[in-house]
């Protein structure tokens, strides 16, 4: 909202009335406050004529302007602004009006805030109502038939002339604003009774804009809830955040409270950041480029938005039509193919994605996935069963996407081992005979037997970063793994490697010995090429052997030279290069 400064100002700098017209947006009228129809249209300048001992006026347009010269706190500054607000939500104007009925929307409006508590009234409209008051309409003829009243009682902003301007018909939905604001301060009220109000609420059109996607926007309603606001100002700067970043492992968005964006420009920033978290491009960007797969998810949420029609896109955003339709992975490819210039391009308006928990992380990675899932299968339902809007074809497939569970590693995993080696052929031989059946024990029956020959070539090394930072029980759940589906396809030779600083050689070993053999060698970082190189050089190992490389992810760019090989990582870490082979990501 802009403002005009005061020519009265207090010792730290700001005025009363800047003051007062902050109270608003902590009470129930924050919504209506926020409303783009206000924005820009509270005046307090001198400039502006206004009667002496006048308190304020309110155009029909939307402009409310306060009287400079008045000494009030911030507290009955908010009663004053309160009241020209509520001319607007209750639609008082008429083009063609007199002084009565100015008169008795006063009433109305005073009883409103009085009952509601908003604000603290000036010492000379603390009086009494000489008679019930239900409506204007009731008010207006009660004072047609004693207009000796509004002589005596007023709580009208001005002395002698209407507080309430005519100025033409607006385009603004006054009344529609003042309900929702209304309706998201009882939805508050219920929720505090319900939980405890155990955090501040977010304050300005940001915590606004969250509150309408709870409340009237069903798809990201149940992921809107979940998350806290975070608009502290030194949060922003340090983390050189321009407007808006999201941390899906936390829950949180970070917005800089600086930011002069309007209500609508807020949903669609909040919105921005909501599907960021709901389609986890966290988890998903896997090991590419963070910062261009932030930029390739950028413009496929922003084109949705707009298809979408929610709220109202800011100038400074990523779109492009020419990318509509496509997913983020599919535009991640294209962009990759010039990523410094694109990259540069964008510098600081795509870094909104904050990869990784960081302190305080208190969900795990099933959690997440588990809740995103149901808060966007469910807000889906719910969208389409009631008609809410219309939502993008692209964007409904990857929700449906999101409902399936993943594939897990160990089935991945066992699809690698199926692409390099086969199970041993068996063959039927009479060279030794199988248990005959009792039932013809005369019968000879010939024994499956297994041709050595198949099997004596199936080997595949394994790389294993035994460094400190390797967690133990996820090492074991990877050899034991690797093990079972090794004799499963009768693989019993595995050149086994050690790497943490150096590289260990543990030479050839059956796969039950793999568990037993495994020993954390070192604590500092991982160096791995060394592993991969005594391996090339080593004439018992095959070149065509496939390796599979066993690490946490903290280790050095690899130099395969060609030969195929496979990644196991913990879920939630990325390599520090773009890997040639599979990924396969232990939870």
């Amino acid at each position: 909202m802009a403002k005009k400064q005061t020519q009265k100002q207090k010792k730290d700098g700001t005025s009363a009335w800047d003051d007062g017209w902050s109270l608003i947006f902590t009470g129930p009228l924050n919504h209506f406050a926020a409303y783009q129809g206000l924005r820009g249209g509270v005046h307090c300048d001198s400039s502006y004529p206004i009667g002496k001992n006048d308190w304020a006026y309110v155009y029909s347009t939307g402009e409310i302007f306060l009287n400079p010269r008045k000494t009030a706190t911030p507290r009955e500054w908010e009663y004053v602004i309160a009241h020209c607000m509520l001319h607007l939500g209750f639609g008082h104007f008429r083009e063609h009006s007199d002084r009565l009925w100015n008169t008795a929307c006063d009433w109305i409006v005073t009883k409103f805030l009085r009952d509601s508590h908003i604000g603290l009234p000036p010492k000379e409209f603390v009086q009494a109502f000489p008679f019930a008051v239900k409506s204007e309409e009731q008010v207006y003829q009660k004072l047609k038939d004693h207009p000796e009243l509004a002589a005596q009682i007023s709580f009208g902003m001005t002395t002698d002339k209407a507080d309430m301007v005519w100025h033409g018909e607006t385009k603004d939905d006054y009344p529609k604003e003042l309900a929702q604001s209304l309706q998201n301060a009882i939805q508050e009220a219920i929720e505090d009774a319900q939980y405890g109000s155990t955090k501040k609420r977010s304050t300005g059109p940001y915590g606004v804009a969250r509150n309408w996607f709870v409340s009237s926007y069903p798809l990201l309603g149940a992921v809107a809830s979940s998350f806290r606001i975070v608009d502290d100002e030194n949060v922003t700067m340090r983390a050189n955040i321009p407007v808006a970043a999201v941390n899906p492992a936390l829950k949180e968005i970070y917005v800089d409270p600086r930011a002069d964006l309007s209500l609508k420009e807020w949903k669609f920033v909040l919105a921005h950041e909501f599907l960021h978290a709901a389609l986890r491009h966290d988890e998903r960007c896997e090991d590419r480029d963070p910062v261009l797969w932030n930029i390739a998810c950028d413009y496929v949420i922003n084109g949705w938005l707009v298809e979408m029609q929610i709220g109202e896109m800011p100038d400074f955003v990523l779109y492009d039509t020419a990318f509509k339709g496509m997913s983020a992975e599919s535009l991640y490819e294209l962009l990759y193919t010039d990523i410094r210039r694109h990259i540069r391009d964008c510098e600081g308006k795509s870094k909104d994605i904050v990869f990784g928990g960081g302190d305080g992380e208190r969900w795990s990675a099933e959690e997440l996935d588990g809740f995103y899932r149901r808060a966007m299968q469910q807000g889906l339902e719910y969208h389409q069963s009631n008609n809410r809007g219309h939502l993008p074809a692209a964007l409904i497939e990857e929700i449906h996407a999101m409902s399936r569970p993943p594939i897990r590693w160990d089935v991945e995993l066992a699809k690698w081992f199926d692409e390099n080696f086969f199970a041993a052929e068996k063959h039927r031989c009479y060279a030794r005979m199988s248990r005959r059946q009792s039932s013809t024990p005369d019968i000879p029956r010939p024994a499956w037997r297994v041709v050595d020959e198949s099997t004596a070539q199936q080997m595949f090394g394994v790389l294993l970063d035994t460094s400190g930072s390797m967690d133990r029980s996820l090492l074991a759940a990877a050899l034991g793994t690797v093990a079972s589906y090794s004799e499963a396809r009768d693989v019993h030779h595995i050149r086994l490697v050690f790497c943490d600083a150096a590289a260990y050689d543990q030479g050839i070993i059956h796969p039950d010995d793999l568990a037993e053999a495994v020993q954390i060698k070192g604590r500092g970082g991982t160096v791995l090429q060394p592993g991969i190189d005594l391996l090339d050089r080593d004439p018992q190992f095959p070149k065509d052997a496939p390796l599979l490389i066993i690490t946490d992810g903290a280790c050095d760019r690899l130099n395969l030279r060609g030969r195929n090989h496979a990644f196991l990582i913990p879920y939630g870490n990325r390599l520090p290069f773009p890997p040639k082979g599979p990924v396969f990501r232990l939870r």
